[in-house]
């Protein structure tokens, strides 16, 4: 089984660092719009971070399987990544994946909701 806290952990640095990067290293040489990109996949990339951090949790109490944590952590790898690139310089159709993370995301914290409501073991 993968330690999803440690995961978590590392996504939440990642996304302290990348915030910063866009911050400080993009903020002459991006457009505006490239910014927006940048700081949306910094949210997104850090609020699903600490969701991963709270299943890993739910995982290793044994309320929840890793299927939750895998959506998650796609998502966030093809939301932000996707702005993360175009941001940098990759082509626009990257945009076109996008919502492909989010749909991940989304799909996450549903399947959560649907386990909890099917555990027998339900967190009260």
């Amino acid at each position: 089984m993968l330690n999803w806290i440690g995961i978590a952990a590392i996504n939440m640095a990642i996304a302290v660092a990348l915030g910063a990067f866009g911050a400080h290293g993009l903020k002459n040489i991006a457009s505006p719009q490239q910014l927006e990109w940048w700081h949306t996949a910094t949210l997104y990339l850090l609020i699903h971070a600490l969701g991963l951090l709270l299943v890993g949790l739910l995982i290793r109490l044994k309320y929840i399987t890793q299927t939750t944590a895998w959506l998650l952590q796609i998502g966030i790898i093809i939301f932000a990544g996707s702005l993360y690139a175009m941001t940098l310089g990759a082509p626009l159709w990257f945009g076109a994946i996008t919502p492909i993370g989010g749909i991940f995301m989304i799909a996450g914290w549903l399947w959560l909701a649907v386990s909890t409501f099917k555990s027998k073991d339900s967190i009260s």
